[in-house]
């Protein structure tokens, strides 16, 4: 079973920056897919951006391209999602997902391809 850890949450102003950290204490998450997905309230968690174990590649959701990065560190054993820009709707619980093979089949960062979950952090955009 892979535990997600996720960490770098809070409260910004609009048009400031977050990075968001998602580990696995004592499991490597070499070769793993990794997705960011977040849960706004009243709403259905969706998918922000994923990265490929394999090769790196990245997919991330129209709402966040341009202002989201998604990075992994192996040495760290940690998947960042570096947010800039940051708008009020971009307010909600940020989780980080592993599948359970390690890679997911279409990658298409869908919620629905992810198996284990962190607890999530908060992040909340406002003046």
């Amino acid at each position: 079973q892979v535990q997600l850890v996720e960490s770098g949450g809070g409260l910004v102003q609009p048009g400031g920056s977050l990075r968001l950290s998602c580990a696995a204490p004592g499991f490597s998450l070499d070769y793993y897919d990794i997705g960011w997905f977040r849960q706004a309230p009243g709403k259905e968690r969706e998918g922000v951006s994923c990265i490929s174990g394999s090769d790196g590649s990245t997919v991330y959701a129209d709402s966040v391209k341009g202002r989201f990065t998604i990075s992994r560190d192996n040495a760290k054993n940690t998947v960042y999602l570096q947010m800039n820009s940051l708008k009020p709707e971009d307010t909600a619980v940020y989780y980080c997902a592993a599948p359970l093979l390690g890679f997911t089949v279409q990658a298409l960062c869908t919620r629905d391809e992810y198996d284990y979950w962190g607890q999530g952090t908060q992040v909340t955009v406002s003046s």
